[in-house]
């Protein structure tokens, strides 16, 4: 049976998401999380019959683009589906720059919901009107961030984060000389040549507000 994931920290708008899937998506298995650890689990397990992730960009622990761009690394046969508080412009246009099929705000109602999860399960991208995304000097840094492997995006997440390469090697489970030759690599896709560069980039990653 086809799987759709929804990963929010929030039980009453999961809740509200699970009531639009029922008339968006009926017959389809769902399952709930409220990490992105839970739904990177999910999609582990179920691989090839998820469907949809609807995955909310605040999670206790994943803030901002970061998890987003990593699932879709990560996953990339995996439609996902932004749902979030902040419901500006800019982060619809940043939140389908760095992969999202559709971005459904949090003020939405269920008819809304519905519609959006609709539009992208038919393999549409879905934005609510009023929210269209128009270019700003941000989109080459996203589009360059686009481009890292999965292992180059966590070390970039890593030197956001403040930490050591021998910390960010840990944390991945390598050797130092493996962080620091996928350095060179982050370095050349940015179009950076040190790590505080590198980190004025990624806070692309970060959501306003």
């Amino acid at each position: 049976m086809d799987r759709i994931v929804v990963a929010d920290d929030h039980p009453l708008f999961r809740a509200a998401l699970v009531s639009a899937l029922e008339r968006a998506a009926p017959g389809r298995e769902v399952t709930e999380t409220p990490s992105l650890e839970g739904a990177r689990e999910a999609l582990t397990e179920a691989g090839a019959m998820t469907e949809l992730l609807l995955l909310d960009l605040k999670l206790s622990d994943s803030d901002g683009f970061a998890g987003l761009a990593g699932i879709r690394a990560d996953f990339p046969a995996v439609p996902v589906a932004v749902v979030s508080a902040s419901e500006d412009a800019r982060t619809v246009r940043r939140a389908l720059a760095f992969g999202a099929s559709g971005f459904i705000p949090k003020s939405s109602d269920l008819d809304q919901m519905v519609k959006a999860i609709e539009a992208v399960l038919e393999g549409d991208v879905w934005a609510p009107e009023g929210l269209e995304a128009e270019e700003d000097e941000t989109s080459d840094l996203e589009a360059r961030i686009a481009t890292l492997t999965p292992s180059q995006l966590r070390i970039l997440v890593g030197l956001k984060q403040g930490r050591l390469n021998k910390q960010i090697a840990w944390d991945l489970g390598v050797t130092e000389a493996t962080i620091k030759a996928h350095l060179t690599g982050v370095f050349r896709k940015l179009g950076v040549h040190n790590r505080t560069q590198a980190v004025i980039v990624a806070r692309s990653l970060e959501l306003e507000g």
